[in-house]
């Protein structure tokens, strides 16, 4: 008898066991007050909805070179054994990824996920060779946001930065910098991202079947020359490094208007003072018309460590796929706006945001990031952004900006061996 009530209990936990495992998973991600908020709020909705067993154990780490690291480790060693379920990437690093180590990712065509609810351009990214690896979690549309009050000083309301070229924005900038002292732009100028998102927004790209493209690219050295014009005459502020671009110029009340990703509106909130006096619209174009692109992002993706790979695709499609109690809660406790189209037009979303200016600013995101195109992305995205941010600070010193785009393309050539 003590034998069989041995056995049983020896079943008994090793069924306990099962089943504690069949209801967890576990991801790793980096910032707990973003992307942690976002993965928690999906794990209660899960929880709350679906299955009230559910547990997601959530692992911070300090960035997302961490989770790169150990996608390489595991990709060059073999050894899977470290990774969790689910990892966050970053968008654009992720094709390089899989390109190199595809056995490290799990497809997720057969989740049940409505892709046609995402925008192009955001699925672009995390799709290879026609395969859908990646959940789509936070939402980098690109915001263009103005000082109203400011802009009403110099005679301008936010319809009349519509649609504008950029020398109607270099024009108007000028005279906003005259009459209050304010740049009308400013950006990190060791990390420039402006030539890629006003390329963007032009439909273009900074790379042509797998190549570089700087020197020679006629729309890029266009807007190159809009960056300087602005720079020397103080319409944009180029700050010498990211914090110097949050805290000395955003924080502190410098600029009439701000040009980045929307997860920059968490830094721009810090100025409370300022609550009710931004609104937001499209970008410019060089010729004129509503611009539209996007700045970083990320998407969540099912390792070949995953213990349970239904239940992680289950609880993608559930959360991330289109729940609104998921991104109602990530808007609402993380600021991540959704890159999933039915769900920006919940309630949550349709409300006017009081810091600007009772604006429903984050519908408005979503349907933005709609229309943002999809131009071609590479592996030597960043490499390119520091070639072409270090060209800039030349022209802007007095350098010809043929030649400098003409050595930025051979340091680029060099890098990528080709």
């Amino acid at each position: 008898m003590k034998k069989l009530v041995t056995v049983l209990l020896a079943l008994c936990l090793v069924i306990g066991c099962s089943a504690a495992l069949a209801d967890k998973l576990t991801v790793t991600a980096w910032d707990a007050n973003f992307n942690g908020a976002a993965l928690q709020a999906a794990a209660d909705d899960y929880k709350a909805n679906v299955d009230p067993d559910f547990e997601l154990e959530i692992n911070i780490v300090s960035g997302s070179s961490d989770v790169e690291n150990d996608m390489t480790l595991a990709g060059s060693s073999g050894d899977i054994s470290n990774l969790s379920d689910i990892v966050l990437f970053q968008d654009h690093f992720i094709q390089r990824y899989v390109a190199d180590y595809p056995s490290l990712w799990v497809p997720m065509d057969d989740a049940g996920i409505n892709w046609d609810d995402f925008g192009a351009e955001k699925l672009s990214y995390s799709t290879v060779d026609g395969v859908h690896y990646g959940v789509p979690v936070d939402n980098g549309t690109a915001i263009m946001a103005y000082r109203v009050d400011i802009l009403e000083q110099c005679g301008y309301t936010i319809d009349d930065m519509k649609g504008i070229t950029w020398d109607k924005f270099l024009e108007i900038g000028k005279e906003v910098y005259a009459k209050t002292g304010k740049a009308l732009l400013s950006m990190d100028g060791s990390g420039n991202d402006l030539p890629y998102m006003m390329l963007q927004a032009e439909g273009e790209s900074q790379f042509k079947d797998g190549k570089a493209v700087i020197a020679g690219n006629e729309k890029l050295t266009r807007i190159i020359k809009v960056i300087t014009d602005m720079a020397k005459e103080k319409v944009l502020i180029l700050a010498n490094d990211w914090t110097g671009y949050t805290n000395e110029t955003i924080m502190q009340d410098q600029v009439a208007g701000v040009l980045n990703g929307n997860w920059i509106i968490p830094t721009m909130n810090q100025v409370s003072d300022n609550a009710g006096k931004w609104q937001i619209t499209s970008l410019p174009t060089l010729d004129g018309g509503e611009g539209y692109a996007a700045n970083g992002g990320s998407s969540l993706y099912v390792t070949a460590n995953c213990k349970n790979v239904e239940l992680a695709k289950k609880f993608l499609a559930y959360t991330f796929g289109g729940s609104t109690g998921t991104y109602d809660n990530a808007l609402r406790n993380g600021g991540v706006i959704t890159c999933c189209i039915s769900a920006g037009q919940s309630a949550v979303y349709s409300e006017g945001v009081p810091f600007f200016n009772g604006q429903a600013v984050y519908s408005d995101i979503v349907a933005m990031g709609a229309n943002v195109p999809i131009v071609e992305q590479n592996d030597f995205h960043y490499t390119v952004r520091g070639y072409v941010g270090n060209a800039i600070v030349n022209i802007i010193n007095g350098a010809d900006i043929e030649s400098e785009l003409q050595q930025a393309q051979e340091l680029i050539d060099f890098a990528m061996d080709v």
